[in-house]
């Protein structure tokens, strides 16, 4: 008996300098912070209903085998995150007050 080899299927792939389940526009981003937040797969499925529970998994098993280049490129986003927030607010304060006033109102509300 003869096995045929089955192609390895990619779940992430890189892209415009971020990561991105493959053939979507869902970052892995999203896909890690929500494990991280302690989501059930099938939860992230719930919130992402484009992504099938196997690219979850696929996903989150690229996270946890790459665990130290994807937390990197993480804190790099957050503090490119941060560098913008401080821009955004010396060069606009009144626009930055009413973007915070309306993230206030956001949390509130939820």
């Amino acid at each position: 008996m003869t096995l045929a080899l089955t192609p390895i299927k990619q779940y992430v792939e890189q892209r415009d300098n971020g990561y991105w389940i493959e053939g979507t526009r869902i970052s892995l981003d999203s896909v890690v912070y929500s494990f991280l937040n302690g989501e059930s797969p099938e939860s992230i499925a719930q919130n992402f209903p484009l992504l099938s529970l196997e690219q979850i998994y696929g996903a989150i098993t690229f996270y946890l085998a790459n665990r130290e280049l994807v937390d990197a490129y993480l804190e790099a986003g957050e503090a490119e995150f941060q560098h913008l927030q401080q821009s955004c607010q010396e060069k606009s304060p009144l626009l930055y007050q009413k973007l915070k006033a309306a993230q206030s109102r956001k949390h509130s509300a939820a």
